[in-house]
């Protein structure tokens, strides 16, 4: 049976990263006018999907109304991940 190759120790001790100087982010809160355009977002959308289901939309019952409010929905949620 053929007998595997040790490793080499190294001695050295490893170098840690220092990830708090690798991360670049601002400890400042979010901006008024940003946190009133994510909750509009989430509401509107939400709002335009009720109506559309209560038939209070022109053109009755559309697919282009539920897909639009659930777009906005989304760009809700995909603004959240920068709130602070």
């Amino acid at each position: 049976m053929p007998v595997s190759k040790k490793r080499k120790q190294n001695n050295r001790p490893t170098k840690s990263k220092n990830i708090s100087s690798q991360m670049t982010s601002s400890n400042e809160p979010s901006s008024r006018w940003y946190v009133i355009l994510m909750s509009s977002l989430m509401i509107l959308g939400v709002l335009l999907i009720v109506l559309n289901y209560l038939t209070l939309l022109p053109g009755s019952v559309s697919r282009w109304y539920l897909w639009s409010g659930l777009g906005l929905i989304g760009a809700g949620f995909l603004m959240t991940t920068n709130y602070n």
